[in-house]
């Protein structure tokens, strides 16, 4: 079994809404210290979305540090105080307008070990029901509405480049 470091002490050197970014001292074994610094995240959850026909639903929605547009199942950061579950709702009807009377939980995966601790629960909504998008003011979406094959082609012609996508894609797709 690998040696596990020892937390000395956890500092919030800037916090918003989202994530917050810290620093932490350690010591490993042998009794070398250091710091550790990283986002902390609640997590996220992201949804795939299968409409009655088996087609996937996906959002393209811009993404400032990359400076393009993505094409991404819907996901978002788990607020305090809330489920993975109940972000895993509130995050498909505002960002793709659908509701889902069935939520299956996947897997979980961390995006970036070495940056940050955030967990993202995968899940599958089924039994979708149209309502209305409700996106945050600096959020856009359009909806593409795909099959299997299709998100497979988008994969490997690099139009699908979203890292969660990605991860998410592999964990659900033998599931369908």
């Amino acid at each position: 079994m690998l040696k596990h470091w020892k937390k000395i002490s956890s500092h919030s050197l800037f916090k918003n809404p989202w994530w917050e970014y810290k620093r932490d001292t350690f010591e490993i074994p042998g009794g070398i210290s250091g710091e550790y610094h990283y986002v902390y995240s609640r997590g996220s959850s992201l949804v795939v979305p299968i409409t009655n026909e088996g087609k996937i639903v996906l959002v393209n929605q811009y993404r400032y540090l990359c400076d393009r547009e993505s094409i991404e199942f819907p996901c978002g950061g788990v607020k305090e105080g809330k489920t993975y579950e109940e972000m895993a709702h509130a995050e498909l009807e505002e960002e793709t307008g659908y509701r889902a009377s069935e939520l299956t939980y996947v897997a979980e995966f961390n995006p970036f070990n070495g940056v940050t601790n955030e967990m993202c629960r995968v899940f599958i909504a089924r039994n979708l029901i149209r309502t209305e998008q409700k996106p945050d003011v600096t959020e856009e979406f359009e909806i593409f509405i795909k099959s299997p094959s299709d998100i497979d082609s988008l994969i490997r012609a690099n139009q699908i480049w979203d890292g969660m996508t990605l991860a998410a894609w592999g964990l659900v797709k033998h599931k369908l």
